[in-house]
């Protein structure tokens, strides 16, 4: 297992990219809320002087933007969340990671040994489905389309070089109204929600705020490699789903069959999303001394939806 890893002085200057989406809003709100300096990578006209345009052309991320940051985080990437996953939207999917991390990784390794960090997204889908297996860092790579897509925005990040420490975040799915919650609050407000499949099959999470603290813990300290962010507790679809049922006071009853699943959302989806089965764990990341606000998916669910009046 990884050792622990050493504590250093908060982050001065952290360079962001996707920093649009709710994982990047948050991450910039929290650093700014604390005294740190954020530039945001953005895809359009600057509007601020703490923005900095790229990827609108063939104009490659000018090494300067990321001279004297302490960490470039790279959180790019289409929406997993939309259905269904298409040819087309396979490729958006993976030219929306892929892309932004080879600039940013070249951009990194000009600066030789004055690179900054380079924490990169991944996501817990580089395991796959494994049923009845725990997974850590050390785990190999699944075999399905996302853990694919998983592996090359790794190497791409990779790419960095031997200067610069990185970190691949690979993170669970995020217990939020924007994130792992958004496709299932309709159908339990409704009173139609009950178990995807089986039910029974392990699903990956984290709250938000522990989303945000774990890579800022991942930036001030000295981890290197893959890091899981997930939470420490072990909870199945039906965990997930009835926690939320009960937070909105609804029924959870009614099921899901997997063949219908397929026909709306598409296997790749459904096998990659819904009905994948990984007990993933945060080994290295609680090894060097992180702890969870939220330890269980009831815990994530309840700061995530309002109560039931």
């Amino acid at each position: 297992m990884p050792e622990p890893a050493t504590r250093r002085p908060g982050a001065r200057r952290v360079v962001v990219a996707g920093a649009s989406g709710l994982i990047g809003s948050a991450l910039v709100d929290s650093l700014r809320a604390d005294g740190v300096a954020v530039t945001t990578l953005v895809r359009r006209p600057p509007e601020a002087p703490d923005e900095v345009e790229w990827l609108t052309d063939t104009t490659p991320l000018d090494p300067g933007v990321l001279d004297g940051a302490d960490a470039v985080v790279g959180l790019n990437g289409a929406s997993i969340g939309r259905f269904p996953w298409t040819a087309h939207y396979k490729n958006t999917l993976l030219w929306s990671r892929i892309t932004p991390t080879q600039a940013i990784a070249r951009a990194v390794r000009s600066l030789g040994t004055d690179a900054p960090a380079f924490v990169s997204a991944s996501a817990v889908g580089y395991y796959g489905s494994a049923p009845g297996r725990t997974l850590d860092e050390r785990s190999p790579r699944g075999e399905n389309f996302l853990a694919d897509l998983c592996g090359e925005w790794e190497a791409a990040a990779l790419a960095a070089g031997d200067h610069a420490r990185v970190a691949l975040a690979r993170t669970a799915p995020i217990v939020h109204e924007d994130g792992v919650l958004k496709p299932l609050l309709l159908l339990t407000k409704l009173g139609v929600s009950g178990p995807i499949g089986r039910g029974t099959q392990v699903w990956p999470w984290i709250s938000l705020d522990d989303e945000v603290r774990a890579i800022r813990h991942v930036i001030d300290s000295e981890i290197a490699g893959p890091v899981n962010l997930t939470g420490p507790t072990r909870a199945t679809a039906n965990d997930l789903g009835f926690a939320l049922a009960v937070r909105m006071n609804r029924p959870f009853l009614l099921r899901a069959p997997v063949w219908g699943m397929r026909l709306v959302l598409g296997p790749d989806a459904t096998e990659a999303l819904l009905t994948t089965d990984a007990d993933v764990r945060p080994v290295a990341l609680e090894a060097s001394g992180f702890a969870f606000r939220h330890t269980g998916v009831e815990d994530a669910v309840a700061a995530a939806v309002p109560a039931a009046g």
